[in-house]
C-alpha cells in the first residue's frame, strides 16, 4: 500500500520540542499555567487543573470577536494558521500545529489544511493523520466531535496529547476502568461508568503499521457510533450528534454527550480520560461537591440497555 503519508520517519518528537522552544521564545506559545491535585471517587482517581491564569487566553478571545464582527466571518485560527505553531507536515490533508493556549505540555493539533467542519465525520484521512503521529510518540488522541462535546473552533482538527498525562500516576487515570470493559463481537461495555460510551480495542503492535490502523479504527470508528444511537446517515457527511472520541494505540472509546457544560465548568474529551480543568476556587468546590462521574454523567448520556 502506498503511503499517503508526508511525515518523516522518526521525525515527530524532535519537531514538537523544536518548535515549542521557537514559539516560547517568539510568544506566539501562550502556556497557560496550573495547579494540580487528584480527586479519588468510587475506585477512580481524576487528575483536576485548576487554570491559574486565563487574561491572555480571554483577550485573544475578545480578539477574534472584534475580528468577526469588522469581517462578518467567523474567525478562523487555522485558516491562515501562525507559522510560528507550525510543526511539521503530517500528509496532503494535514498539518501538524502546537496548542496555542497549551494546557499540557507538547499538545497538538492535526487540522484539515482545507476548511472542513467540526461536526463533520471523521474519515480516513484523518485516522491516518492521527496513527502517523502515534506511530512516532505513545500519545492520547482526541477529537470534540461539536461545541456540545467541548469544541472551541469549527475548523476540523484533532488532538494529541503525549503520556503519560501526568508525572505522577497512572499514564491516563481511567485506563484502568477502560480496559475493563466487558466486549462482545469486538466493541466493550464499561460497567463502571455511568453514562453511554463503547470501546474497542486494537492489536498491540498495530501502532507500527499506521495506513492498517487508520482502515481498522475507522471500521471501528463506525461500529462504535452506531452502538451508542449515532449511527451516520449514509447520505450525509455530517455526524448525529455531538460526541467525544479518545484514543491510544491501544483502545478508542466514543463517548455520545447531551450538553457542553456542566453549570460553569465546560467538559471536552479529556475529562473522560481523568483528566479535568476548573478555572478558579470556586470551580474546584463545585467539582468536590458533585463528583466528577455525576458531573460525565450529566453531560453524557444514560447508558444504553
Amino acid at each position: 500500500m502506498q503511503s499517503s503519508l508526508t511525515l518523516e520517519p522518526d521525525t515527530l518528537w524532535f519537531k514538537v520540542k523544536h518548535c515549542t522552544k521557537q514559539g516560547i521564545e517568539s510568544g506566539a506559545l501562550q502556556s497557560i499555567p496550573t495547579d494540580s491535585e487528584f480527586l479519588e471517587t468510587q475506585g477512580m482517581r481524576f487528575l483536576v487543573r485548576i487554570l491559574s491564569n486565563l487574561v491572555r487566553k480571554q483577550k485573544a478571545k475578545q480578539s477574534e470577536a472584534k475580528k468577526t464582527q469588522k469581517s462578518g466571518q467567523e474567525f478562523n485560527p487555522f485558516l491562515p494558521y501562525e507559522r510560528d505553531l507550525f510543526v511539521t507536515d503530517i500528509s496532503p490533508t494535514h498539518v501538524c500545529l502546537l496548542n496555542k493556549f497549551n494546557v499540557v505540555d507538547y499538545h497538538l493539533l492535526l487540522v484539515t489544511r482545507e476548511f472542513e467542519d467540526q461536526e463533520m465525520l471523521l474519515t480516513l484521512a484523518d485516522f491516518e493523520a492521527m496513527w502517523g503521529c502515534l506511530q512516532q510518540f505513545d500519545g492520547l488522541g482526541f477529537y470534540n466531535g461539536g461545541k456540545e462535546a467541548g469544541a472551541s473552533q469549527r475548523h476540523k482538527h484533532l488532538q494529541l496529547v503525549p503520556l503519560p498525562i501526568a508525572a505522577e500516576g497512572p499514564r491516563i487515570p481511567l485506563e484502568a476502568a477502560i480496559m475493563s470493559a466487558t466486549v462482545i463481537d469486538g466493541v466493550g461495555k464499561i460497567a463502571a461508568f455511568p453514562f453511554d460510551c463503547a470501546v474497542s480495542f486494537f492489536d498491540p503492535d498495530l501502532f507500527n503499521h499506521p495506513l492498517e490502523a487508520a482502515q481498522i479504527s475507522l471500521k471501528s470508528y463506525f461500529q462504535l457510533l452506531a452502538t451508542v444511537g449515532l449511527k451516520a446517515e449514509e447520505t450525509s457527511p455530517k455526524q448525529a450528534g455531538p460526541y467525544n472520541l479518545l484514543m491510544t494505540r491501544n483502545w478508542m472509546l466514543i463517548v455520545p454527550r447531551s450538553q457542553e457544560n456542566f453549570e460553569s465548568i465546560s467538559i471536552n474529551s479529556l475529562a473522560f480520560a481523568g483528566s479535568l480543568f476548573v478555572r478558579n476556587a470556586q470551580e474546584m468546590e463545585l467539582l468536590q461537591s458533585a463528583g466528577p462521574l455525576k458531573i460525565l454523567e450529566t453531560v453524557g448520556r444514560s447508558p444504553r440497555c
